[in-house]
């Protein structure tokens, strides 16, 4: 079995006062197991949002700085969108749904301003939430293995002491050298929640101020462009 043979090699030399992660999973309770392996899954999954949050979020970045450059550059806002593939730049998307308003305002003579104006404000503001709401899509995960894992990895080491006393009440031997191992495996379960909450807990909080960050930038966007086209709209 692939699992005996990779703990038979991390048991250096036959060194048996070496903790072996492998040979204590596999020792466990089928319920420990299986308590233990949901965390290892969930583990792996919260270092893959990790890492993808990471790459997405610089890239995203990359494209606002060149888009934004751009754009307070251009003669025509309009101009400058059509001619550009907005792609998955939010800044893109904030400025077209403020276009989009304005044209629909701007082909129709209207005296009510500050209507215009707050069309175009929640139009944006519209934009604005859902480009930070895409963005945290997967954060709630991050949150939820954070605040339960360690509970999870809890109720595996309970679950592993418990069957550690039956084995005691079964075998009519209350030595320290027949608890120890089952107690060793069952607090393994524990060791791994910790594994799975720890990066978990700190990459929700870093990653959420990064969001929040993100969204009052694209606020300040917003509210430079709503600026300026309600000024274009008021001298027509």
């Amino acid at each position: 079995m692939t699992l005996d043979l990779l703990a038979s090699t991390l048991n250096f030399a036959g060194d048996s006062g070496r903790l072996n992660p492998v040979k204590l999973f596999l020792d466990a309770d089928i319920v420990v197991q299986a308590i233990m392996l949901g965390l290892l899954l969930a583990s792996i999954w919260v270092w893959t949002i990790i890492v993808t949050f990471i790459l997405r979020m610089g890239r995203v970045s990359r494209r606002c700085d060149e888009y934004e450059d751009g754009f307070w550059e251009a003669e025509n806002f309009e101009s400058y969108q059509k001619g550009r593939r907005r792609g998955d730049v939010p800044m893109g998307k904030v400025a077209s749904a403020g276009l989009a308003e304005w044209r629909r305002n701007a082909s129709t003579r209207t005296a009510d301003y500050e209507g215009v104006r707050q069309r175009i404000a929640m139009a944006m503001n519209s934009a604005v939430g859902e480009e930070a709401d895409r963005l945290a899509a997967r954060l709630n995960f991050l949150a939820t293995v954070g605040s339960v894992a360690p509970f999870v990895g809890l109720l595996g080491t309970v679950w592993g002491i418990m069957n550690s006393f039956f084995q005691i009440g079964q075998q009519q031997n209350s030595s320290l050298a027949v608890v120890a191992p089952g107690i060793s495996e069952a607090l393994f379960a524990t060791a791994i929640g910790l594994f799975a909450a720890i990066p978990a807990v700190i990459a929700y909080n870093r990653f959420s101020h990064r969001v929040n960050a993100f969204e009052a930038r694209l606020q300040r966007f917003a509210d430079k462009l709503h600026s300026a086209l309600t000024r274009q709209l008021e001298a027509r």
